[in-house]
């Protein structure tokens, strides 16, 4: 069985959540409500407060423990063995001789049964 998790609650993480909300629907708004401006300023204007927010995000306690996931990932990713160009090919035509075999026999299958079917039926 295990343990309930206990959540800490810090007003300070609370805040960069709402502040990084904040720059994300500013983002949004920017756009909306300043059609008047130039396009490449609206643009630069609006991946700069996306920009902001997602470092804010970054800062906060869940943003830190994905990072830290993120880099358990690349860690893990340089551990796999990735099959040789030899190996991937051979299982490829395995798998395409495997898959006509089988469309074969059931495309014989479905004729055989749909004769006996039409015999009965008439």
């Amino acid at each position: 069985m295990t343990a309930p998790v206990e959540t800490v609650r810090d007003p300070k993480n609370t805040m960069k959540w709402v502040v990084a909300i904040a720059l994300i629907a500013a983002a949004a708004l920017v756009n909306r409500m300043l059609p008047e401006m130039s396009l490449v300023l609206r643009g630069l204007l609006m991946t700069a407060l996306g920009v902001a927010a997602l470092v804010l995000a970054a800062l906060t306690l869940q943003g830190k423990s994905f990072i830290d996931l993120l880099q358990q990932a690349q860690v893990e990713l340089r551990k796999v063995v990735w099959p040789t160009r030899q190996e991937t090919s051979q299982t490829t035509l395995i798998v395409l001789v495997v898959v006509v075999i089988m469309s074969l026999l059931l495309w014989g299958m479905d004729s055989l049964f749909g004769f006996a079917i039409s015999a009965v039926i008439g």
